[in-house]
């Protein structure tokens, strides 16, 4: 089982041709709602790539809310441990540029809320997984880890939203998963001299025994595991957004590892399911299934 606990949002997504600049306004022909937020978004591509999921986190009492849940409900994500609360479902507002970039503002909302309680109820095991962000509150995520390693299970954090976790988090973390410029804040954070995405999951791996992953984009991703490096390249692919690449990735991976595949395996099926969430628009619509992930690893890429 891979219990996530972390954030549920509804996305406004905005077609634009360029990004807009500081206090400047762009115009784009009109918006798309859809599905997302990190917790929710890797929930759904843990179970697409296969995994029994279970989602743990808040939303609001409002008509956003169902729209938030709707996919994963059809996909099978169990969602009984789903709070509602008296607070605004959350959302994020995302502009998409011609290139496939995008920006992101998230509105908290009811994901202030989420708690860890149902998590330190559940009956976890060895075999468990916990999947966490940085959408929801850092304590009650420390709560989170603090009971999945307890029963034996592993912790993965995904360092995403960028920025330091507390020590505390960082101790109760087996793997940590981050893009370029996450892994650069976190060493800075840490007050290390490293910048090279190499380099800064080496001494992570090293130093506190964290197996750590970086994603390169279209470069692939690099991750040190007990000690040994391993690097692949991303398959190539028409990219139409970015939009829950990297939650596509860490939900698959996530999936691939708890199947058995090692390090390497789920590795290369992160950034297989990674890469075909950019050739759909959207969040949670872009996710890949385990059909469509299996194809593309068939092909070989490294």
């Amino acid at each position: 089982m891979i219990v996530v606990f972390g954030s549920l949002n509804l996305d406004l997504v905005t077609p634009v041709e360029r990004l807009p600049g500081p206090g400047e306004t762009v115009l784009g022909p009109g918006y798309a709602l859809h599905p997302g937020g990190k917790g929710a978004n890797q929930a759904l591509a843990a179970r697409r790539a296969g995994s029994t999921v279970v989602l743990v986190g808040a939303v609001g009492r409002d008509a956003f809310a169902d729209l938030a849940v709707d996919l994963l409900a059809a996909d099978g994500v169990d969602l009984t441990h789903l709070a509602r609360v008296a607070a605004p479902t959350g959302a994020a507002f995302i502009a998409v540029d011609a290139q496939g970039q995008n920006q992101i503002v998230v509105a908290a909302g009811a994901n202030a809320q989420a708690s860890a309680d149902a998590v330190a109820a559940m009956a976890l095991g060895e075999g468990d997984l916990l999947l966490l962000q940085r959408e929801v509150p850092e304590p009650e995520c420390v709560r989170a880890a603090q009971a999945m390693r307890a029963a034996g299970g592993r912790v993965i954090l995904n360092l995403a939203p960028a920025g330091v976790p507390a020590q505390e988090l960082l101790g109760l973390t087996d793997i940590l998963i981050a893009n370029e410029h996450e892994a650069a804040l976190l060493a800075q954070g840490l007050g290390w001299a490293e910048s090279e995405p190499d380099a800064i999951a080496q001494r992570l791996d090293a130093e506190r025994g964290i197996a750590c992953i970086v994603t390169l984009g279209a470069d692939g991703a690099v991750g040190w595991y007990g000690g040994v490096r391993r690097r692949l390249a991303a398959p190539e692919v028409a990219v139409v957004d970015t939009v829950a690449a990297g939650d596509s990735f860490v939900g698959a991976f996530a999936a691939a590892l708890q199947a058995g595949f090692g390090f390497s395996g789920a590795l290369q099926r992160g950034l297989a399911a990674g890469s075909l969430a950019c050739t759909v628009a959207g969040a949670q619509p872009s996710v890949p299934r385990r059909e469509a992930i299996e194809a593309l690893v068939g092909q070989g890429f490294l």
